[in-house]
């Protein structure tokens, strides 16, 4: 049954992720908001609405993911243009939220960029945020506004139902992830294990001890995000070297910087699942890695914001 959208209805995508925006338009069944972004000869951000939006329930789709600062830029410019354009509501879907690990100062003079971005979104005349998986759900207090956070294990528990993997555990790379791991592990029935990485003396190498039974079994590594890959990596060539059957790896959000899929290549990964909050490109889609879609998901969310409906049962 096709989604019942009223006009004033409005779609409109910047230039992080276009596929992904294209994708929920097709699912919601509407047309894409006219807009145009060009930029001065010295780099600076202009962006033309092309269309009116007066009195508009508008949606717009950007992830803040690397250049980070430019997607930044374009968001808080494209906001305004909408508000100055007199849009009723600015709802602002924001499938990676980047500056999200700078949600505390981890030491003296440091800054809490998340909340930073946070008051800016704000400032700029956001009303309402559709973001999934923050690196820590607290930061859903930085905002003054609704905050619907979507989590992308859903997705990824539903991707390894399919694939029906027999003696499965899953596995946190660290103490941290051990929340995450505990509801894959729980939707999918399995055992659950962790890695526990310690310096027991400062200059001593790290000790690596595997709580959990993972003797010829089939690892599931979970993360929120994966950057530079170094962790995962690590983690599933000490679970096979410990005597893992095979490794998996699933994350909502695949930075994917520097020499990261490399490292995915080169370790004993058997496949990592990854979902495209973040557009990956071309070069970057190897054989191991695997990309399942959330425009479902954000599409039902919108539509759910839309008609005025309960957006807690797309978190269970």
């Amino acid at each position: 049954m096709p989604y019942q959208l009223r006009k004033n209805f409005k779609l409109f995508s910047l230039n992080s992720n276009p596929e992904l925006t294209k994708e929920i338009a097709d699912l919601l069944g509407c047309e894409l908001g006219k807009s145009s972004i060009t930029r001065f000869s010295d780099g600076e951000v202009q962006i033309h609405l092309e269309e009116s939006v007066r009195g508009a329930e508008v949606y717009l789709v950007q992830s803040t993911s690397q250049p980070s600062n430019e997607h930044v830029m374009e968001l808080l410019i494209m906001i305004d243009a909408l508000k100055r354009a007199s849009a009723e509501t600015i709802n602002v879907v924001i499938p990676y939220y980047g500056y999200a690990r700078q949600d505390r100062k981890a030491s003296s003079r440091e800054p809490i960029t998340a909340k930073l971005v946070a008051n800016m979104l704000e400032t700029a005349g956001a009303t309402r945020i559709i973001t999934m998986d923050l690196h820590a759900p607290q930061l859903q207090g930085f905002f003054d506004m609704p905050v619907d956070q979507l989590l992308g294990e859903t997705i990824l528990a539903a991707h390894f139902q399919e694939k029906g993997l027999e003696d499965a555990i899953v596995v946190a790379p660290d103490n941290g992830g051990l929340g995450r791991a505990r509801k894959l592990a729980n939707d999918l029935d399995v055992p659950i294990g962790f890695i526990d990485k310690r310096r027991m003396n400062p200059g001593e190498p790290e000790t690596i001890n595997i709580v959990g039974d993972i003797q010829g079994k089939n690892a599931i590594i979970i993360v929120d995000i994966i950057d530079t890959a170094t962790t995962v990596a690590l983690a599933a060539n000490v679970l096979v070297e410990r005597g893992a059957k095979a490794v998996y790896a699933c994350c909502t959000h695949a930075v994917l910087s520097g020499n990261s899929v490399q490292l995915i290549e080169d370790s004993a990964i058997t496949e990592l699942v990854v979902t495209n909050t973040i557009r990956i490109p071309e070069e970057k889609r190897i054989p191991k890695i695997t990309i399942l879609s959330v425009a479902p998901l954000l599409a039902e969310a919108i539509e759910h914001v839309h008609n005025e409906k309960p957006v807690t049962p797309l978190f269970e």
